[in-house]
């Protein structure tokens, strides 16, 4: 059986980052320009079955380097979500394991760096308690223990804390309450009003992940303003 030899190396534009390689004998097929100049392949050379499977094969590692490169390169992003990317890509998950583990060891993947950053980000854009950053992260592919040491450290290196993101929205959302609602809360009576104020108040810092200490801190502070304004309003 004759061994198929390379007839011509097409560039496909526009930007010829990809060839085209036709043979004597069978249909030509398209591979990254840095894959050919890896093989050290050339017009007349032979391309026997098994190193046009090479040839192939490394083509697609560069494939979905690039594609993770790409993806990174918009926004950054942990492991679990570049594979999830890369895997509705078409990439198989054992290629994309051995790209993301080469990715890891140069530094380009960092759950840490990642977690961090979205914490921090959070904090300066739309404060969330500890409970909602760590479910935000988990969501993410961050690790439970790393995204709770990674809350942690950023909390502490900004100097805030769960009590004072509390009392921070807490007073806000108190901001944009009308008469009514104000005096509800600030009422000492059991009222169907208050309770539906409190209802709605715990509902908003829930949702924003407050719990336990910061949940009470905050439900204090919002009643602490409710009556400061009452006394100048009502």
């Amino acid at each position: 059986m004759t061994t198929p030899h390379i007839t011509r190396v097409q560039p496909i534009r526009p930007r010829g980052l990809k060839v085209r390689i036709h043979l004597d004998g069978g249909e030509p097929f398209e591979i990254t320009l840095e894959a050919l100049e890896r093989s050290r392949l050339g017009v007349g050379d032979d391309l026997p079955p098994d190193r046009q499977h090479q040839l192939i094969n490394d083509d697609q590692d560069i494939r979905v380097r690039d594609a993770a490169f790409n993806l990174i390169s918009y926004s950054a992003r942990t492991r679990a979500e570049l594979k999830r990317r890369l895997r509705q890509k078409g990439f198989r998950p054992a290629r994309i394991d051995v790209c993301l583990d080469r990715l890891e060891e140069m530094g380009f993947v960092d759950d840490k760096a990642v977690a961090a950053a979205f914490v921090r980000d959070r904090l300066l854009h739309r404060p969330r308690g500890k409970a909602a950053l760590s479910s935000e992260l988990r969501n993410k592919g961050v690790a439970g223990d790393l995204a709770t040491d990674t809350i942690d450290q950023v909390f502490e290196t900004q100097e805030t804390s769960d009590t004072d993101l509390a009392r921070e929205m807490a007073t806000k959302w108190i901001a944009r309450q009308n008469a009514g609602a104000l005096e509800a809360l600030a009422s000492d009576s059991g009222s169907p009003a208050k309770a539906k104020a409190r209802r709605r108040l715990i509902g908003y810092l829930s949702r924003r992940g407050f719990r336990g200490e910061a949940m009470g801190e905050g439900m204090t502070v919002a009643v602490q303003i409710a009556r400061e304004r009452g006394a100048e309003t009502f």
